[in-house]
């Protein structure tokens, strides 16, 4: 991390937000905690991950970076947007409320997707990240 890493809680999430809206998987990582608590909520048992892989459990700076890049991969970037509508701030926990639109890459399928983010910044690293989206709209653009 470098040596102007934020620390205040707002100021962490929003360079954040800055950094995924411009795609660097690795500077990404770089806000968060070499350990970390990640979490999608995705119905498995109804939507199988074949066409989805970025969408899973993770647990470590390393895992950050390559969800970024999966992410990517299977998007056609040119067709991404993300509306944060909140952020609400109670102490350490952050929750970031919007709607992404994407285009997933192997269908051709246009998206939105209502989600809320629930993300904990510790010593100006993040350390949980908790996301809840609309899976059913996910899965059906890669279907």
């Amino acid at each position: 991390m470098s040596k102007a890493a934020p620390t205040n809680t707002r100021t962490v999430v929003e360079e954040l937000l800055r950094r995924i809206g411009e795609g660097d998987p690795e500077r990404i990582a770089d806000l968060y905690a070499e350990q970390g608590d990640w979490k999608l909520d995705w119905p498995e048992a109804e939507h199988g991950r074949t066409a989805t892989p970025w969408i899973r459990h993770r647990s470590t700076r390393a895992d950050v970076a390559a969800h970024f890049r999966e992410l990517a991969a299977h998007h056609v970037p040119e067709h991404a947007a993300t509306e944060v509508e909140r952020i609400l701030i109670d102490g350490n926990d952050v929750v970031v409320l919007g709607e992404i639109r994407q285009t997933a890459r192997p269908t051709g399928r246009a998206y939105r997707a209502r989600f809320a983010l629930h993300l904990t910044v510790e010593d100006g690293l993040v350390t949980r990240h908790h996301v809840y989206e609309d899976s059913l709209a996910v899965a059906q653009a890669f279907a």
